[in-house]
């Protein structure tokens, strides 16, 4: 169950991260996998060492997404699974918070999610079948932090948009879902250093942080031929993290 055997699938902002972790588990799962990045040396470099293919990709681009989609599908043939996965994060408070840092975030993490979906749909619509699953984020639907305004924007903003596209799609066997990750151990977390990551794991239920394959495994599920009932929809991924009202739940 839930094999991804043959299903060409493209996985942005893969050279990375959540990204990268998403693209091993489909190679696992059988996919044909070509992880996106705007970064080509970090992109060939992790598409070497996990034996997919790689195309360059700026998502806040509409020509940039319809060409890569293009050339994948060329080489390829269509793409059956989309891992709409790019996203930025950089902190800036809202007294501080310029035109340009509103704007990169929103044109990165949403206006890419809307451009990648449009330029997949004409082939997923000519096959009849298409999974669509976008990485979003607890923070921003759920929850909040100080000086991620523009960032919690951008992931709420992406599910407003997975609902009617959602809608948009039903008839043509192509389903739109997205993953909400909680704070995943990723190199970005790990760069803040173990007291930090310390202080994150005690907030947690699970008392663990996150890794990559945690997120991974649930992407993989709503990516599969199994998930053809699941449209629409939202996946917590975040051991527990938003559930308890106060820390003194935690004890």
């Amino acid at each position: 169950m839930f094999a991804l055997t043959d299903q060409v699938a493209i996985v942005t902002g893969g050279a990375k991260g959540i990204g990268r972790g998403i693209a091993r588990v489909l190679v696992q799962a059988g996919a044909r996998v070509v992880i996106t990045d705007i970064d080509e040396a970090e992109g060939r470099q992790a598409a070497g060492e996990l034996g997919v293919e790689f195309e360059a990709l700026d998502v806040s681009s509409r020509d940039s997404c319809r060409h890569a989609v293009q050339a994948i599908q060329e080489r390829l043939g269509p793409v059956g699974v989309l891992c709409s996965n790019a996203g930025i994060f950089p902190q800036a408070p809202l007294d501080t918070m310029t035109e340009d840092d509103w704007d990169t975030m929103i044109a990165v993490n949403l206006r890419g999610a809307f451009f990648m979906t449009q330029a997949v749909l004409p082939g997923m619509r000519e096959q009849g079948y298409g999974r669509i699953v976008l990485t979003s984020s607890i923070t921003g639907p759920v929850t909040g932090y100080p000086g991620w305004a523009h960032y919690g924007a951008s992931k709420a903003g992406q599910l407003g948009f997975m609902r009617s596209a959602a809608l948009e799609c039903a008839r043509d066997g192509i389903t739109i879902n997205a993953v909400m990750p909680g704070n995943v151990l990723t190199e970005g977390l790990k760069a803040q250093g173990e007291d930090y990551l310390r202080e994150m794991a005690e907030s947690i239920p699970t008392r663990a942080l996150c890794e990559p394959q945690d997120i991974a495994f649930a992407v993989c599920f709503l990516a599969s031929p199994e998930a053809r009932y699941i449209t629409g929809q939202t996946l917590i991924v975040d051991g527990g993290q938003i559930l308890p009202e106060s820390f003194e739940a935690l004890k």
